[in-house]
């Protein structure tokens, strides 16, 4: 294959060989072939009984030495993959809520309130009043709200009521409406010990309540509280790949997934002091990039360009131009620190909850958080000068343009105008068949799917070119915006219906909706949809699906799963977490969609998903009457005169 037709990130793990750094590409190779037992999810070590194993194949150990069967094994390790991703996500959304909390009683210097619209919106939410009240005052008590969410000892999640009621009537029945987020954790945990729950269909319930508390919990609280303080994300251009990095510029890198840090590197770095120190140095300016959900965070707000996605992490540093990168949560790997010792980066860590061995230390606060920023674009400046130029490979200057931050907010603005934003035109357009469906494409990029293969890109493509509209978050988003797929003039590749409506609205076909967190954005999406009419009254009516191709986190798991709790259709590539037990695996495949009108699908031939997606939104188009050619009929003045006098308002009533 010519250099020419890789991809920037294969340029640069050809390059990494070539100076013999390790990648996580090579330590994958070196885990093969990896443990079968593990695989299948029929390897327990949830107490010293174990480790114990259960023989697929029927010829060794059918039980652990509790009695456990398979089901049992792989149903404990789902739940505990569920309140793990809830867990990650929720903690995230903790901080922010501290963050809200700071920021309202002026203590944390930077920080302010962006979005009123949005703080008295989620007020409303929350039954907090708001008449006659100073803004500082409604959002500390929104904070506060959101705080109690975590650990409130009665009733059930509060942001649950924005999902249509007959979501909500499921979920009552069931008995899976999700309560205080930690004390959905905790009794996962609790269920998941030895001697614990043991009936395979409860704890897969369990499963779908605490992935909930993450959905219309976790997330939707880190999303919305965001908003309300750094601003609800509108369309602004940016660029993405290896590529923004710049030789004659000091570059910092901001990996991890609290965007709160990452802002206040964006404020430090317009600080005098620390415009006057880079010019001292000789060198351009400063570059910020980012990766990782990060990356999204800063793009969506601030078109601040985006290095790469998850597994392209070590790449970033051999470009031999980064300074310093700067993490905080979440898929930051420890190999870091090893990779930067064959340059001059700096690897700094943030959060006591997240240190590496090897790694410097700059504790973050919220109430001191412009102080160690801007600590730490000192740090990068002033290593600035130990930079190796003979190390120095930036695999391409000409990285894509791209659109993003495409809201909930912003779209149905987009669709519907100032002062009728709503989702009538996308419910129209889908009805008229010029939009099929809606795909949401989510989550992880990993090595187990190749080196740095397309496949987001691919199936992307294959999706707008049969006039399918795509929502993506995560690094998924990240490798279609490296892929070049976020511009208006993708149109041209989509099939006639869609061109039509991208054309008319001025959107690209791929919308780049933000972080993994912001998955909530699309479950407040699918809500409106129902809600406007002429799709069913539910979510899991609409013609909509979503895929995570290369999952790897457990935060990816929780998202899927409460994306099917809500009604929605979800393949996952690759492999099943449940493979080895194959009732929990018909559970998840085919039973659940008796119980929440969705299910999921797990496949490992990744070409295979754009067409299961496809199959399943004619399905639900079927289900509508939507499939049914329409005549079209042309009207005559008197006709469209009619129409008017029938459409005007009567006085008097609105």
């Amino acid at each position: 294959m010519e250099e020419k037709q890789k991809t920037v990130d294969q340029v640069m793990l050809d390059r990494m060989k070539e100076i013999k750094v390790e990648t996580m590409y090579d330590r994958y190779q070196a885990q093969l072939p990896q443990c079968g037992y593990g695989s299948l999810a029929l390897c327990c070590r949830h107490c010293n009984y174990g480790p114990c194993n259960i023989d697929p194949f029927g010829n060794g150990p059918k039980k652990g030495v509790c009695g456990a069967d398979a089901n049992t094994f792989a149903a404990r390790h789902y739940l505990r993959m569920n309140g793990a991703g809830t867990a990650c996500h929720s903690d995230h959304a903790r901080a922010a809520a501290h963050l809200l909390v700071a920021t309202a009683r002026g203590e944390a210097p930077g920080y302010r309130i962006k979005d009123v619209d949005k703080l008295m919106m989620v007020a409303e939410c929350f039954g907090v009043k708001t008449k006659d009240r100073k803004i500082n005052e409604i959002a500390e008590e929104v904070g506060e709200m959101a705080l109690m969410e975590f650990g409130k000892p009665y009733g059930t999640l509060l942001f649950l009521k924005r999902a249509p009621e007959a979501r909500q009537k499921i979920w009552e029945k069931l008995g899976i409406a999700p309560r205080a987020i930690d004390r959905e954790v905790t009794e996962s945990l609790h269920r998941t010990g030895m001697g614990g729950d043991q009936d395979y269909r409860n704890l897969t319930k369990q499963s779908m309540r605490v992935a909930l508390a993450d959905g219309w919990g976790g997330c939707m609280i880190a999303t919305e509280l965001q908003d309300i303080m750094f601003g609800t994300p509108k369309p602004v251009q940016g660029r993405s790949n290896l590529g923004v990095m710049k030789k004659d510029h000091i570059n910092i890198v901001v990996h991890g997934h609290e965007p709160q840090l990452a802002e206040a590197i964006v404020l430090a770095s317009g600080d005098p002091d620390v415009i006057k120190a880079t010019h001292a140095t000789g060198a351009k300016g400063l570059v910020i990039a980012g990766l990782c959900c990060t990356a999204n965070e800063l793009l969506v707000r601030h078109g601040i360009p985006m290095a790469g996605h998850m597994t392209i992490q070590e790449g970033a540093i051999a470009t031999g131009v980064v300074e310093l990168m700067v993490v905080d949560i979440q898929c930051v790997m420890q190999a870091l620190a090893e990779t930067a010792k064959h340059f001059h980066t700096k690897i700094v860590t943030t959060l006591s909850k997240a240190k590496i061995d090897g790694a410097e230390h700059v504790e973050f606060s919220d109430e001191h958080a412009l102080e160690a920023a801007k600590k730490i674009i000192m740090m990068a400046i002033d290593n600035y000068k130990n930079r190796d130029n003979n190390k120095v490979f930036i695999p391409s200057s000409a990285e894509p343009n791209l659109i993003a931050g495409f809201s909930h907010e912003t779209i149905k603005y987009m669709l519907g105008g100032r002062f009728r934003a709503s989702y009538r035109p996308l419910n129209d357009n889908i009805i008229n068949g010029r939009i099929r469906g809606v795909v949401g494409i989510a989550g992880c990029t990993s090595p187990r799917a190749g080196a740095c293969d397309q496949n987001y890109v691919n199936l992307v493509r294959e999706l707008i070119a049969n006039n399918i509209l795509v929502v993506a978050t995560g690094c998924a988003a990240g490798q279609c915006a490296s892929g070049g797929l976020m511009i208006p003039e993708l149109k041209d590749e989509c099939g006639k219906g869609l061109r039509e409506v991208c054309e008319a609205v001025g959107i690209p076909p791929v919308l780049h909706s933000g972080a993994c967190v912001d998955n909530s954005r699309i479950l407040i999406a699918c809500s409106e949809m129902a809600k406007e009419g002429g799709l069913g009254n539910d979510i899991s009516d609409l013609p909509v699906a979503g895929a995570c191709l290369e999952w790897m986190s457990e935060k990816a798991i929780a998202i899927g799963q409460f994306f099917v709790a809500s009604g929605i259709y979800i393949v996952f590539g690759m492999n099943s977490p449940v493979a080895g037990a194959p009732d929990m695996q018909r559970l998840l495949t085919k039973e659940m969609e008796d119980l929440v009108g969705a299910r999921w699908d797990f496949e490992r031939d990744l070409k295979k998903i754009g067409k299961m997606m496809m199959d399943h939104i004619e399905k639900k188009r079927d289900a509508l009457g939507i499939n049914t050619a329409k005549e079209r009929k042309l009207y005559d003045m008197a006709e469209r005169r009619a129409l008017e006098r029938e459409c005007k308002p009567v006085p008097g009533h609105h």
